[in-house]
């Protein structure tokens, strides 16, 4: 089978899909599915789809495009601020999309009237992360620009937490979310659907929060495509942390020592070497490095260590692994690596279900590389 490749098996993530729509569903939180990290797979897609999930949401109008070429049926929501620049796409593809700007939204307003389309817009508010969201000082300003545009719907409000700057979603900025929520609809004669609490980061706070307010919409998805909580990067309990992972194969298995010599200058990469407590390792090179993978976010599944890497070898320490050029070693993935890996068109994406491979994903803008589509 090619390496380097994910194993991608369909199957864990639509049971990781399954446990947490059923466990949010008890608290009255919806579960919007993020495909961003899979560029929008549909194959994945589909997976969360059968999980329960009944909407999904990326960051990038070029993915949402690619899953409805595919027939992917579901509400698709892009939950990226939209480019001025692509205005008329996303109303065209996107049913809903996450804004902060009015100059945005205007537009959007006026290639909804082009297209003769109603597109539903989500506010976001900055909570403290300092990553998007208009200000709450600013916020029934926004709404009341957005009440005047044509072929706009205001359907909610959301946030983001613990992506910029790590601040944990809690009862203060929880519940000033639901505060602006009903003041808003109190000010304005409205009724907001949506209260979009933030992402995986949110789910500690929404399953053991006493009173989640009027949040009712969680955006998941490295929960449900490696099993972790990112806020605190540990698996949750009852899930698959191992529905993707990363095959790589050997070209080099040599004893060295432990320590390099010569004159040591400059690398683009982070040195790393191994123990300086032994004078030889059992070192092998795997044909991976920084171009395909973050390597500090590799979890080897084998008695390995990972050394270094440079931009297309990753070194590891064998230990009593018995390792020889050919063979293969396997790894779970952190979110970092799991987006570059997903990206680079050298990673083979092969979909797994029932132990049975149904093929390889070609993610948008990759060459041809793999015979299997």
């Amino acid at each position: 089978m090619t390496a380097p490749r994910l194993e991608i098996n369909l199957q864990k993530i639509e049971y990781n899909a399954t446990v947490l729509v059923r466990r949010l569903a008890r608290k009255g939180i919806t579960v919007s599915g993020v495909t961003k990290a899979t560029l929008g797979c549909p194959r994945i897609a589909s997976a969360m789809l059968k999980g329960g999930i009944q909407r999904l949401a990326d960051s990038r109008i070029e993915n949402i495009e690619a899953m409805r070429r595919a027939n992917v049926d579901a509400e698709m929501i892009l939950i990226r601020s939209p480019m001025l620049s692509q205005a008329d796409r996303v109303v065209a593809t996107a049913d809903v999309s996450f804004n902060t700007e009015l100059v945005v939204i205007a537009e959007l307003s006026r290639a909804a009237k082009r297209l003769r389309r109603q597109h539903g817009i989500v506010l976001m508010v900055e909570l403290g992360d300092l990553r998007e969201g208009v200000m709450p000082c600013d916020v029934e300003d926004a709404v009341a620009s957005i009440l005047g545009c044509s072929n706009i719907a205001l359907i909610g409000i959301g946030a983001n937490l613990g992506c910029r700057s790590g601040i944990a979603p809690d009862a203060r900025n929880m519940g000033e979310l639901s505060a602006i929520t009903t003041a808003l609809e109190a000010k304005f004669g409205i009724s907001l659907e949506t209260v979009s609490g933030g992402n995986s980061s949110s789910m500690t706070w929404a399953l053991n929060a006493s009173d989640i307010g009027r949040v009712n919409n969680l955006r998941l998805g490295e929960a449900i495509l490696l099993g972790n909580n990112p806020l605190h990067g540990t698996p949750i309990p009852g899930l698959h942390t191992d529905a993707i992972i990363l095959v790589a194969e050997v070209i080099e298995r040599k004893s060295k020592p432990a320590t390099p010599w010569g004159d040591v200058g400059h690398t683009p990469f982070p040195k790393s070497h191994a123990p300086a407590l032994r004078e030889r390792v059992s070192q092998a090179i795997l044909a991976i490095g920084h171009q395909d993978v973050d390597p500090a976010g590799l979890r080897p599944s084998q008695a390995i260590t990972v050394l270094s890497a440079s931009s297309d070898h990753l070194v590891i320490d064998t230990q009593s692994t018995d390792m020889a050029p050919g063979m293969e070693a396997s790894f779970g993935l952190d979110y970092r690596a799991l987006l570059r890996a997903m990206a680079s068109p050298y990673v083979a994406k092969v979909m797994l279900s029932n132990g049975n491979r149904m093929g390889d994903h070609r993610p948008i803008g990759t060459h041809a590389r793999s015979a299997a589509h």
